[in-house]
């Protein structure tokens, strides 16, 4: 019987070697040895017919294999992923190593459906997530909000909201997707766009307001070149890792919404390990076509989610909580699921920090609070700030482009310009950055606007102010110097001092308009909740709502002067077509004069809502 199995593997061989483009070679089990025989000259005890049969096949198949080896191979058909139980390490095309499993590393994706974690690597994104008490009614808000643009011709640029607990990944993604279309139209105007060296585009899609002429095309393009660059600032702009639910992949929108119509897909850990995959990129142009490729998965019911994974994965789970000043609390909150600050941070910066200020908080016995350690292209105001909850810093305030996510006390939304010369600072304001950043980097109240007199004569020495010792000794009696006060003071302090007196009183006056989009979409009745029967058989909705306000911000008087100054006497009337718009307030302003100190706001219609 041996015999008979040994001819047949020669066969087996011979015709592997004539064929022009064989498979890869089977290696044989090694020999199992017996006896204290040599491992090269055979058993002990083998008859010289068997020696004879044993040494001809070795020959034989030694030359089947020498003539494979000659012959260009074609490349073996890929096979089905199967899970891994424990790490393991792959080679891709171009040999550079891909580790999978407790740390995910570097490649280029191959086209396959791509890896699972592992059980572990499961639990502790669920868990990173959720936590493993979350609710199902929380569940349900994250796996049922694809990232979808408005249907309605006035909103046709804003991503779409129907659920409460993701609002804080569309509106980073939003005001990512607002660059591309507002600033660099030219990059997403053709399929295949330059990566190189950015420049402003002189073209817009976007002009007067009008944003109703937008192609399909070039919002589905600068979504995906959203998602793109943010995965990949994730990755320290070394890779990107994109999660995908490959069976979900081959079907269009509306029929992967009717697979997971019925129960949730997600419960549990072990239920995302069964359906998330994954596959990590080191190119832009390959994370690009990928994304392309299977943007539909992003536009089904799963889509914020599976987003919010990917950046966590492209950021690298042990990462992520190393960012965090308390890890063990999960991303989502309790008990009505938003996106924690950690989200947003991560999506606007690339670091998962809990806080909104600039750099880092010194606590003293090598503890420290993390907030934003550099510039961002899209910046970040809340309305806690104008309740003296927190302090955003310079980083998040003046972003490099006039975007920014709005937080109130449970919504994120988005506020844009259209004209990158509303952050342009005068004289004044460069100033005042200045000093500003100088006083943040040593308050330690956590954003309460004071610092100590040590560190009040550290600010004055790293930017050149010369202050009269009466003036200094009128600021430090306290023992704390508050930021208000000391900003009153170089006000009234010459130039030649370090100060920023303007006797002209005209210094920083603009006037501008900026948007405000909200792209929720959920039923007005009882507050979004479920729907009542009315009249007609319709339910009141409330749509995705873009509002333009007029902002004018007065000169950066002290208020005493203000005061005096912004009601005009009645024997000096200015023009009726001079006169500024009526003043208007709602909690979106006070989120703008943060930004802007003292600025007024107008709009038409409804005020816009920040909630």
């Amino acid at each position: 019987m041996a015999d008979h199995q040994e001819d047949e593997d020669l066969k087996l061989a011979l015709q592997m070697s004539m064929q022009h483009n064989p498979p890869e070679p089977k290696r044989s089990k090694p020999i199992e040895e017996t006896g204290s025989g040599s491992q090269f000259g055979g058993p002990s005890g083998e008859s010289p017919e068997a020696k004879s049969r044993r040494l001809q096949r070795e020959l034989m198949a030694a030359a089947a294999e020498k003539r494979m080896v000659l012959f260009p191979k074609s490349p073996p058909p890929r096979a089905k992923p199967r899970a891994l139980a424990s790490p393991i390490t792959v080679a891709d095309k171009d040999s550079q190593v891909v580790r999978i499993g407790k740390e995910l590393g570097s490649g280029d994706g191959d086209g396959s459906s791509g890896k699972e974690l592992s059980p572990e690597e499961s639990n502790q994104l669920f868990t990173m997530v959720f936590s493993n008490e979350v609710s199902k009614s929380v569940l349900a808000q994250w796996t049922n909000q694809g990232i979808r643009f408005s249907p309605d011709p006035e909103t046709t640029i804003g991503l779409v909201q129907h659920e409460g607990g993701p609002c804080g990944v569309l509106a980073a993604l939003q005001a990512f997707v607002l660059k591309y279309l507002l600033y660099f139209p030219d990059e997403i105007g053709k399929a295949s766009p330059s990566l190189g060296v950015r420049s402003l585009s002189k073209t817009r899609y976007v002009a007067s307001g009008s944003f109703s002429s937008v192609p399909e095309e070039a919002k589905t393009r600068a979504l995906v070149r959203s998602m793109c660059e943010i995965l990949f600032m994730c990755g320290n702009n070394n890779r990107a890792v994109i999660a995908s639910f490959p069976n979900l992949e081959d079907t269009n929108t509306n029929q992967k919404d009717e697979a997971m119509a019925g129960p949730l897909p997600i419960e549990s850990a072990s239920d995302l390990q069964k359906i998330l995959r994954f596959e990590t990129f080191t190119t832009q142009s390959s994370a690009l076509n990928k994304l392309e490729g299977t943007i539909t998965a992003f536009q089904s019911r799963m889509g914020a989610l599976l987003f919010l994974i990917s950046a966590l994965l492209s950021r690298g789970l042990d990462t992520v909580q190393s960012d965090r000043d308390d890890p063990s609390l999960p991303l989502v909150t309790a008990p009505f699921g938003h996106a924690s600050q950690e989200i947003v941070n991560l999506l606007l910066c690339g670091e998962a920090v809990p806080n909104v200020f600039d750099g880092r908080m010194d606590l003293g016995g090598g503890m420290f609070l993390k907030g934003i350690s550099k510039t961002v292209e899209v910046g970040f105001l809340t309305l806690l700030e104008s309740l003296n909850y927190c302090k955003v810093g310079q980083n998040l305030k003046c972003p490099k482009w006039p975007i920014w996510v709005i937080g109130s006390e449970s919504h994120y939304t988005v506020l844009f310009a259209l004209e990158p010369s509303v952050q342009e600072e005068n004289e004044l304001e460069l100033r005042e950055c200045q000093i500003r950043r100088a006083f943040d980097a040593r308050d330690q109240s956590g954003g309460g606007g004071f610092i100590s007199v040590e560190a009040f004569h550290q600010v004055v020495q790293e930017t050149n102010i010369r202050l009269p010792i009466e003036k200094v000794n009128d600021i430090c009696a306290t023992g704390f110097i508050v930021w208000s006060e000391l900003w009153q003071v170089i006000l009234e302090l010459d130039r030649n001092l370090g100060g920023i007196k303007d006797s002209t009183g005209l210094m920083g006056k603009k006037v501008f308009d900026i948007y405000h989009f909200n792209g929720i979409a959920k039923s007005d009745i009882n507050g979004g909740g479920q729907a009542m029967a009315v009249e007609g058989g319709t339910v009141p909705m409330q749509r995705p709502r873009l509002t333009k306000l007029n902002v004018s911000v007065p000169p950066k008087w002290t208020p005493e002067e203000f005061m005096t100054c912004a009601l005009p006497s009645s024997s000096e009337k200015e023009p009726e077509v001079n006169q500024p718009k009526p003043v208007q307030h709602a909690p979106l302003v006070d989120c703008i004069r943060t930004r802007w100190s003292r600025a007024t706001c107008s709009w038409a219609g409804d005020p816009p809502s920040i909630v």
